[in-house]
């Protein structure tokens, strides 16, 4: 056996809450017995892909595979504004579960346009939130890694935002460096709180362990970033996708204390089973044994009702 003999789960983990509404909205949606469809995947994540196609919401790509008077859900991520006039011109049941923190960044970026800032965006050029805040500012210069900065043109008035998923120490770093590319900069920080207090945590429970363990997608960048925070204190870490990758006990060897937190798209159902995979494999004797029990007090400590995969009541879906 192993030398592992807790886990914690960091706090403040698991779904984001603008993830966890938009499934909520899909699921209310379906159980009212409505034909519904998510307009992208709801969520990176193909456990819960599949959960909610059980339950008959399926996945599209475009608005062209909905038929009209069908239920349509718009992701956290939100959409450019003439995709939505679409969807409404089309006859269609639109349910909006753009996250309240998006709508806010698409609400600050068209005021900027219209007061006539050439607009800058930290993000991913392709992700789906950046695509969304494009329709508002067709114009802005999307920038990600510190090799594009340089491309930014100076202009008189600039305003800087950013994807509400970019690490606070990249758009502060961006920040300073737009201070020589203008004569009037205005920043507006749009990195989401949410996403700020799950790397403090995360980092809180590194400082605490021997050994941290990041569940999250291999592409997710907020996944990365919890990865490299736990690094920078100086806490070995592993990134993971699922519980299934945990097969090797070596990788255990020398912790006693497993710390476990997940990236935006990882419930924190997930983390449980993890903790779980962890004390089985490479708990003491004592832990292996009660392995399910200590990996659900390990959740529980972790977890208000609140902060839980869905704030629904078990439902099932009419037909």
């Amino acid at each position: 056996m192993g030398n592992v003999r807790e886990v914690r789960i960091a706090r403040r983990t698991g779904f984001c809450y603008g993830v966890r509404e938009a499934i909520d909205k899909a699921k209310e949606s379906a159980a009212a017995g409505k034909r519904t469809h998510t307009l992208g995947q709801v969520v990176h994540n193909e456990g819960v892909i599949a959960q909610l196609q059980a339950q008959g919401i399926e996945t599209v790509d475009t608005l062209d595979q909905v038929d009209e008077g069908t239920a349509v859900v718009i992701r956290a991520h939100g959409v450019r504004p003439d995709v939505l006039e679409r969807a409404e011109g089309r006859g269609l049941d639109v349910i909006d579960g753009t996250c309240t923190w998006v709508i806010q960044e698409q609400r600050e970026i068209t005021r900027l346009v219209e007061e006539g800032y050439s607009i800058v965006l930290l993000g991913t050029p392709r992700h789906p939130e950046v695509v969304g805040l494009l329709g508002f500012a067709p114009d802005a210069i999307v920038v990600d890694e510190e090799e594009d900065w340089e491309a930014i043109p100076r202009r008189k008035k600039m305003a800087l935002l950013s994807q509400s998923t970019q690490p606070p120490w990249k758009f502060e770093k961006l920040a300073a460096f737009m201070v020589g590319r203008c004569h009037e900069l205005k920043i507006v920080n749009t990195v989401c709180p949410v996403t700020i207090r799950r790397q403090e945590d995360t980092v809180e429970t590194a400082r605490e362990v021997d050994l941290m363990v990041v569940v999250g997608g291999r592409s997710s960048a907020n996944t990365k970033e919890l990865t490299r925070l736990c690094s920078i204190v100086g806490t070995r870490a592993i990134q993971i996708e699922s519980e299934e990758d945990l097969t090797d006990a070596a990788v255990f060897a020398d912790a006693c204390v497993v710390g476990v937190t997940g990236g935006t798209s990882t419930p924190i159902e997930d983390l449980r089973c993890v903790a779980e995979r962890i004390l089985r494999v490479a708990g003491t004797v004592d832990a292996a044994v009660h392995a399910e029990e200590l990996a659900m007090a390990a959740l529980a400590a972790a977890a208000t009702p609140a902060g839980r995969t869905t704030s629904l009541p078990e439902i099932v879906t009419a037909g």
